[in-house]
């Protein structure tokens, strides 16, 4: 569920990147995943995503792609960042199993985000099983990407590390729908009104950098925001996530 390929660009509590480069990111996640594979063994591996589309070359040129590890120092301090701040609300979800992992996609409007002065709306949540980032080199049992998008299309993701040890609340509430789409891809289960504010930063400290998508089209200029604090989920709750890996 991991993008093998790791990149050096990134920065750590209060430390963000200087974007040069200012465009929308206009392409959303690719959801198919017969048409690419995480395994580096396989010709439609992380290596080989750019080669399998044109529009999907960012995934092998491109200089700002994710995911990395948070310690690198090819990075410019920058003190008072500011708090996250999220204005989450209530609203219908679907949970579906993708192939390469499981999302819950709030069908109706969700709140937002806010950083740097820019609203982004919550879109959807996934989570990859093992981490795709690093902290100092050390992978984490689970992390979740929250995904927001701006009017004007720019993405931002928050994300989250978990490392085993007792259940997380909001994947609790989730845990009979996940049995009941187990071993079963692109199957798709409506889970009713979700309140993503159930979803625990626990920190108001985090990472930001600016990198890309982690599957194709590896669309740069996203704005990443690492939470600081690693939260815990149970091994049941990273099995079932996990069913949704086929590769």
């Amino acid at each position: 569920m991991a993008k093998l390929q790791m990149k050096p660009l990134f920065c750590t509590l209060f430390i963000v990147i200087i974007l040069q480069h200012s465009r929308p990111t206009k392409s959303q996640e690719v959801e198919d995943e017969s048409e690419f594979s995480y395994s580096e063994n396989n010709e439609r591996g992380p290596s080989r995503w750019g080669e399998i589309h044109e529009e999907w070359g960012a995934c092998s040129n491109g200089t700002m792609q994710s995911p990395i590890d948070m310690f690198n120092q090819r990075v410019q301090i920058v003190s008072h960042l500011g708090k996250l701040k999220r204005s989450y609300k209530p609203a219908n979800a679907t949970l579906r199993n993708r192939g390469h992992d499981m999302m819950l996609r709030f069908d109706g409007e969700a709140g937002a985000i806010e950083i740097n002065g820019t609203e982004y709306a919550l879109q959807q949540c996934h989570w990859h099983s093992p981490s795709e980032h690093t902290i100092n080199g050390r992978r984490f049992d689970l992390e979740a990407h929250l995904v927001h998008e701006s009017a004007n299309g720019k993405i931002a993701v928050i994300g989250i590390m978990y490392k085993i040890g007792r259940p997380d609340p909001f994947l609790l509430s989730l845990e009979e729908h996940l049995t009941a789409i187990t071993d079963t891809t692109e199957a798709e289960r409506a889970v009713g009104v979700m309140n993503p504010r159930g979803i625990k930063f626990g920190s108001r400290k985090y990472y930001r950098y600016i990198g890309s998508l982690t599957v194709p089209p590896c669309t740069e200029n996203v704005v990443w925001s690492f939470v600081q604090k690693v939260r815990t989920v149970t091994r049941e709750q990273v099995r079932l996530l996990r069913v949704a890996v086929h590769d």
